[in-house]
């Protein structure tokens, strides 16, 4: 696989470069913006929209077999928990999506400023080939696409093989997306970012499902445990907070894979520019033969 060395190589420099305090509070400033607002709009919603859930499950066709399954069951206090367990399940992927997307936002352009300072990065040019506006169009795009994705498949999450495959897939789709053109935003003109994301489209969305996949086990506890229900504010917080360690561990981990990756391109066409002024300059020589 194209780029496997580098893959493995910027993992090892992401996962050092991670524990530093400088990254840790990088971490933690996205984490405070984004459980403020979210806490403040979950407590001024969460009596209506329970009661409206309620209903909803009660009375549709669609879902009111849901809890009279779990009744059925054994489940004699299905109705309790049933509205909550949906409000949880309801509301983890857009609190998911907003700090990713805050972090692509304001986190990454100080990631990548912190990781082009390392020394073999210190002659790189940049092209900006990829502005603000450029970024909030494709950022908002894509996670558009991605909260649509995970709206069709969330009545499926809970199919044991697909739980441990959809979200891992749907983030590391949205963090490959994200992070490989914040990253180059600035380094890369366009046709460098294009180029780049083509021949390292695989190791990109291995990377990308990678980082889903550590995002998803407190995700994943954070929807299924009991606890998080009983406790839902304080295990929401220890659980956002651990995501967004892990999508700023995941911005360092792109941001040295692809600055090396445009390096390499870079050294690649000069040599190849030089190699075509070479045979130019052999060709208009006069030849002298005896």
């Amino acid at each position: 696989m194209v780029g496997l060395q580098q893959v493995f190589k910027s993992f090892g420099m992401a996962l050092v470069g991670t524990m530093h305090p400088r990254m840790l509070w990088l971490s933690l400033r996205p984490f405070l913006i984004v459980s403020v607002l979210w806490g403040c709009l979950i407590w001024l919603t969460w009596a209506p929209v329970l009661e409206a859930l309620s209903i909803f499950l009660t009375t549709s066709v669609f879902t009111s077999w849901i809890q009279d399954g779990l009744i059925w069951a054994g489940f004699e206090n299905a109705r309790a928990w049933i509205a909550p367990l949906f409000f949880v399940m309801l509301i983890i992927p857009l609190i998911t999506i907003s700090l990713l997307v805050l972090i692509a936002f304001s986190t990454v352009p100080s990631i990548v400023k912190i990781a082009s300072r390392q020394a073999q990065f210190h002659d790189l040019e940049c092209k900006r080939g990829g502005g603000f506006f450029g970024s909030v169009i494709y950022t908002l795009w894509s996670a558009l696409i991605c909260l649509a994705l995970v709206m069709l498949t969330l009545p499926v999450w809970w199919v044991p093989p697909l739980v441990a495959i959809l979200p891992p897939l749907l983030w590391g789709w949205l963090t490959m997306r994200l992070m490989s053109y914040d990253v180059l935003a600035k380094y890369a003109s366009a046709e460098e970012r294009d180029l780049l994301i083509q021949k390292y489209r695989w190791p990109l969305l291995c990377m990308g499902i990678a980082s889903g996949m550590l995002g998803a086990v407190p995700t994943f506890f954070w929807a299924t445990s009991a606890l998080a229900l009983v406790l839902f504010p304080i295990v929401s917080f220890i659980a956002l907070w651990i995501y967004s360690l892990i999508v700023v561990f995941a911005a360092l981990w792109f941001s040295y894979f692809l600055l090396d990756a445009l390096k390499q391109l870079r050294e690649e066409e000069l040599d190849q520019a030089l190699t075509v002024q070479s045979r130019v300059v052999d060709m208009e020589l006069p030849y002298h033969g005896q």
